[in-house]
């Protein structure tokens, strides 16, 4: 597969190529370019100038070209998820439902871009401003680099380039070195949909290379990234050398509260949900489990229960539930981790071996609080660490202890105390009642502390593209 410059399938100016490896079997899925600096700074200058005539293009117009994109997904859908299942390791079905998503975030990021209105500020609403009144306006930042990752990359080329384009930027995006042939096909369809040439491009190699040079390169005006926080904070670095705009939503590791009147049931339904959806390999998924003392040997007993009944196996069937890791080195590391936690006072009761890029869904019971993964270490996999706690101000001051602050959640039966740890809690998002991997298209996204700066979402992510403009009609009254 190629990338997109200028509207054009193109090899790397060098030649060279990297395999696209499919995790489950190590079978060589095809391969994509290695760009150059020379292919990067082409792919700037391409968009900078298709940008100033994709900005010209009414906000109509653009919107009637991404629902055309729209109908060439759904045209596409079923290549367009098996390629997603090959290349990421995820169960079919799940890729099948993340491209099922593309016309519900598209369709509405084009309905808000249609009522990006400016404001009025009248005469005389402070002294001596009798006269004159202010008008707003919404301008693109310009070129907008998009910087998305492995685990879910339909979903973020849908947050990061729709609200781009449809702001009149030109987007390039950067997608993962271990799975980028899907938003390959994404970005040859938007060209084929009408997107003007250059104004939406696709960059593939290494991140430390190319996500490096993109980022670096003074005539990219915004930067919008998803990724761990090690890679965000070097990414704000590149940004800082020129002002560039930067949103990041980056690691996480969220707490997943059960209080002592929490339904037991609901928890353990919902953490299949939200930590072995993608083999545990979710942003905001729940990360650690926070169980009052009461309830922790009966959640712990009904968790490995449920979780057995979950069948691993080969992405590409229909029957699958879970899938493998990314690559067996991301296996590896998990394996490793968890490793980690036995030697600080966990105890395996479920799972705990790796087999290539598979490891099995797992449950440590009885992890005490001073472990690294009931703090800082985010195990990017299908790992449960189960921690005691006995007042809810110490489940709170347990989840708070974190670097991270992306998510989190509670379980209660009284939704007033519920509502007392949801607000204390230091994250960008809490669910009551569910587990906190729960991410609408409209809802803003985004983390505290080290989970990330900025918001993604309809609401929110065009105040992220766009810069505001003020025109003011100087003593017109």
């Amino acid at each position: 597969m190629k990338m997109i410059i200028d509207g054009k399938a193109v090899d790397a100016s060098g030649g060279a190529v990297i395999e696209v490896i499919n995790p489950a079997n190590g079978a060589v899925i095809d391969t994509v370019p290695a760009a150059t600096e020379e292919d990067l700074i082409r792919a700037v200058e391409k968009a900078k100038a298709g940008q100033k005539k994709w900005a010209q293009v009414p906000v109509h117009e653009k919107g009637d070209i991404l629902l055309k994109f729209v109908a060439l997904v759904e045209a596409d859908r079923e290549k367009l998820a098996r390629t997603l299942s090959d290349e990421t390791g995820k169960p079919i079905t799940e890729a099948r439902g993340e491209i099922a998503n593309i016309p519900i975030a598209f369709k509405g990021f084009v309905e808000k871009a249609k009522h990006l209105y400016g404001e009025v500020i009248p005469q005389g609403q402070e002294k001596n401003q009798e006269h004159h009144v202010l008008l707003t306006l919404k301008e693109p930042v310009g070129v907008v680099a998009c910087v998305i990752p492995f685990n879910f990359p339909c979903d973020l080329f849908d947050q990061k380039v729709a609200p781009a384009l449809l702001a009149g930027n030109a987007a390039i995006v950067k997608p993962s070195t271990d799975n980028p042939l899907t938003l390959c096909m994404l970005t040859e369809l938007l060209v084929r949909a009408g997107v003007t040439n250059g104004a939406i491009q696709i960059i593939t190699g290494r991140g430390s290379q190319v996500g490096s040079w993109l980022c670096k390169n003074p005539d990219v005006h915004a930067i919008t990234l998803t990724g761990s926080t090690e890679v965000g904070i070097e990414t704000y670095k590149n940004a800082a050398g020129h002002l560039a705009h930067i949103a990041l939503e980056l690691g996480g590791n969220d707490a997943f509260i059960v209080a002592p009147d929490g339904d037991v049931d609901l928890a353990v339904e919902e953490l299949i949900w939200g930590r072995m959806y993608n083999t545990g390999q979710v942003c905001c998924a729940s990360k650690r489990f926070l169980i009052h003392n009461s309830l922790k040997d009966e959640f712990t007993k009904k968790a490995v229960e449920r979780i057995k009944k979950i069948k691993t196996g080969n992405p590409a069937e229909d029957a699958t539930q879970l899938g493998c890791l990314i690559s067996e080195k991301a296996a590896i590391e998990v394996e490793r981790q968890v490793n980690l936690t036995v030697s600080q006072g966990g105890k395996i009761v479920l799972g705990g071996k790796r087999n290539g890029a598979f490891y099995e869904p797992t449950v440590i019971a009885d992890v005490p609080k001073t472990a690294d993964v009931a703090r800082d270490m985010e195990i990017f996999g299908p790992v449960v660490p189960v921690t005691g706690f006995d007042t809810l101000d110490e489940a709170v001051e347990i989840a708070n202890a974190s670097m991270f602050g992306l998510c989190g959640c509670v379980f209660s039966a009284d939704v007033k105390t519920a509502w007392k740890i949801a607000v204390r809690l230091e994250c960008g998002g809490v669910v009551i009642n569910g587990a906190s991997f729960f991410r609408s298209f409209e809802m803003p996204f985004g983390g505290y502390k080290y989970s990330g700066i900025g918001t993604e979402g309809v609401l929110s992510t065009f105040d992220e593209v766009t810069r505001t403009k003020t025109i003011v009609l100087k003593n017109i009254i």
